[in-house]
């Protein structure tokens, strides 16, 4: 497992494994340490050069992969408690980074389609999604330069 830049994000490495008539992607199991309960699974996708978010959970742990295309990740940490406060951290998952990305509750999050074909994530949410335990706010709002990472 790696380390990211943000105190409690985990990045697990992912094997996809080639069989003869199509490809074997893992998610998560249950045995991992970045696994903290099933609450249900779905799917987004989001066009090439589009950008949602800012998003932060007050309750779920997010586990977030990337079966088709790539997306940007990033991550804001205004926990006044974490040793990474203020900071960024930023991460593309696609095939050749296949990946899982664990978020935890309390951090924003926003993230941007990179592929010109569809690009979907799976989120493995730790609990079922409530609109009350959720925050949002513009992409304005927190300083944070896309094209740097172009």
């Amino acid at each position: 497992m790696a380390v990211s830049d943000i105190e409690g994000v985990m990045i697990t490495p992912l094997k996809v494994i080639s069989v003869e008539k199509g490809e074997v992607l893992h998610g998560i199991k249950r045995s991992e340490d970045s696994f903290s309960g099933f609450g249900e699974a779905y799917f987004s996708r989001i066009q090439c050069d589009q950008i949602k978010g800012w998003k932060k959970h007050t309750k779920m742990t997010m586990n977030i992969v990337v079966p088709i295309g790539a997306i940007q990740f990033v991550i804001f940490d205004d926990r006044s408690t974490s040793a990474t406060y203020g900071k960024f951290f930023s991460i593309t998952i696609d095939r050749e980074n296949y990946c899982r990305l664990t978020v935890p509750h309390g951090v924003w999050m926003a993230f941007k389609g990179k592929s010109s074909g569809i690009n979907m994530l799976m989120n493995f949410a730790s609990i079922e999604h409530s609109p009350q335990e959720a925050k949002s706010l513009p992409l304005e709002a927190l300083s944070f330069d896309w094209s740097e990472y172009e």
